[in-house]
């Protein structure tokens, strides 16, 4: 117990714990699935070896979306689909949160983390549009919003990883966010303190109308639907392919563009069922 209660180096790949994952895995990942209804295509897309997940982010700090796809994805795929989740500073630092991230693969989000994981031959999660996309406003739901955050790419081309795009329909849905607020989080300084740029409105369940992010809430059970896409490679590669910002952006226009696609189809598909 004492060993567990102990703060992780938030940069080191060894924090994994996989009898922790085989023991938590299978039960929660039962539970979400029948509470949100929820199924996970695609996973026949996902190849061996290393790659980049990019993913659009919901339901806040709570993310709980992404826990039902890997769960599903390491049952039927084994441990080489399971990644190393960039996580952002603020809370993988905190005391409670920090050993249970790290326990389950997070790691510091930088891109020399990442390489580490790469040369590993493993893979990573990554989701681009981070608190801009995770608080977006419920009328946004059925859009990705990366802001243009173009990080993901640079580190796609350099080193030389597929990604693989997955997308989350009906998770944005388990709360309403009535504004992002970002003129307040600018006003307050969020960006500097937190690195936030939004300080949103939520209704949520049990706590009513919460000024500012609701790390825990009681999510609504709407219904998911989540899709691994296929892997995109890209012509070039390396480290001068990453400095051409035309590039970049061409690149990041097409997977984000793809995963617009698929999200609005899923969204729609929901909303047939």
């Amino acid at each position: 117990m004492l060993d567990f209660l102990k703060m992780r180096d938030i940069d080191a790949l060894d924090n994994r714990d996989l009898g922790l994952i085989d023991w938590v895995s299978p039960l929660g990942g039962r539970l979400l699935k029948t509470y949100f209804r929820a199924s996970v295509l695609g996973l026949e897309n996902v190849p061996r070896g290393p790659a980049l997940y990019v993913g659009n982010h919901n339901m806040g700090m709570m993310t709980l979306d992404t826990f039902i796809f890997f769960t599903e994805a390491y049952k039927i795929l084994g441990v080489d689909a399971l990644p190393y989740g960039l996580a952002h500073d603020f809370p993988i630092r905190l005391p409670g949160v920090n050993q249970v991230l790290t326990k389950m693969g997070g790691i510091r989000a930088c891109h020399k983390n990442a390489a580490k994981a790469f040369a590993q031959g493993k893979k990573v999660v990554v989701y681009p549009g981070g608190d801009a996309d995770a608080w977006r406003p419920f009328k946004h739901r059925n859009k990705i919003v990366f802001s243009g955050r173009r990080g993901y790419m640079k580190l796609a081309l350099r080193e030389k990883v597929p990604i693989i795009p997955f997308v989350a329909a009906g998770a944005q849905s388990t709360t309403i966010i009535v504004s992002d607020n970002q003129w307040l989080a600018k006003a307050l300084g969020m960006d500097k303190w937190l690195r936030s740029k939004v300080w949103p409105l939520t209704l949520c369940l049990p706590w009513g109308i919460v000024p500012g992010p609701a790390p825990v809430f009681l999510p609504y059970p709407a219904k998911i639907k989540i899709e691994a896409m296929k892997p995109i490679r890209f012509r070039r590669r390396g480290p001068k392919a990453a400095e051409d910002l035309d590039y970049v952006n061409q690149c990041a226009d097409k997977v984000e563009a793809a995963m617009q696609k698929t999200l609005t189809r899923l969204a729609g598909e929901l909303k047939g069922e």
